[in-house]
């Protein structure tokens, strides 16, 4: 079914074409015309609109001092903004194949362009291999047209992600439209990498959100949990009650 709105902008690179279609509510941006890559309300163009973007962000409730992030994949660069007006300190990093797409989440999806914000056009698994920057936690979010690129199903790229973590980081997955086998495959090299310091739970919708400790889980109660998640919601206006319920299901 292709995107329902008016196509804004276009684009072709040597991987393909990059749209961006409008509603009357939304800003999406796609790379085939029909699945949402990334999707932003108009109202709201600094917050997080799908429910997997708002899942990943549970992260933070595990992370005592957050100061640097990466994100592979900037897509529309949802995480990315919420992020960046959230924390005003923080540092991030993120990492684009594609420059047409950093071009078009610039330009329309109004992706700050700051000291504190910065794009690497590169190849995700060749820029942690090369990467020397400890950070805290690493959003990674690697999908193409055709679905999750294959990058972010090997051994040496989850190796790269966890050497580069601070010792109490977390890497997180949004895992989806995978091929028969893919998951399954995913789950064991990161059961392996990571020693089993693995949390996850699937989201309305089928995604599957992973994350992965440098270290041991930390020991949170119930009480602690959700009063991380209320005072992360304020922050970033999302109701991660929601998702810190699901994760207390999982400990």
């Amino acid at each position: 079914m292709d995107i329902k709105g008016t196509c804004i902008a276009s684009t072709i690179d040597e991987h393909g074409p990059v749209y961006v279609y409008q509603t009357k509510k939304n800003l999406i941006l796609s790379f085939d015309g029909k699945i949402y890559q990334s999707c932003t309300k108009l109202n709201n163009i600094n917050g997080l609109s799908l429910a997997y973007t708002q899942a990943m962000m549970a992260a933070l409730f595990f992370i005592p001092n957050l100061k640097t992030a990466m994100i592979m994949g900037l897509g529309a660069g949802s995480i990315a903004k919420s992020l960046y007006h959230a924390f005003p300190s923080l540092i991030i990093h993120t990492v684009e194949y594609r420059q047409a797409v950093a071009d078009m989440a610039i330009k329309y999806f109004k992706v700050p362009m700051s000291k504190r914000l910065l794009i690497h056009i590169d190849d995700a698994a060749n820029y942690m291999k090369k990467n020397r920057i400890k950070t805290d936690v690493i959003f990674s979010d690697l999908y193409s047209a055709q679905g999750m690129e294959s990058d972010q199903v090997q051994s040496s790229y989850l190796r790269d992600c966890k050497n580069a973590l601070t010792f109490d980081g977390v890497l997180v997955l949004n895992i989806c439209h995978t091929k028969v086998g893919q998951r399954e495959k995913f789950d064991q090299l990161l059961d392996k990498e990571f020693e089993g310091h693995i949390l996850s739970f699937i989201i309305e919708g089928g995604n599957k959100i992973i994350f992965a400790f440098n270290n041991n889980i930390p020991s949170l109660s119930k009480d602690e949990l959700f009063d991380k998640a209320i005072a992360l919601q304020r922050i970033i206006n999302v109701p991660m009650t929601r998702y810190a319920e699901l994760l207390f299901n999982h400990v």
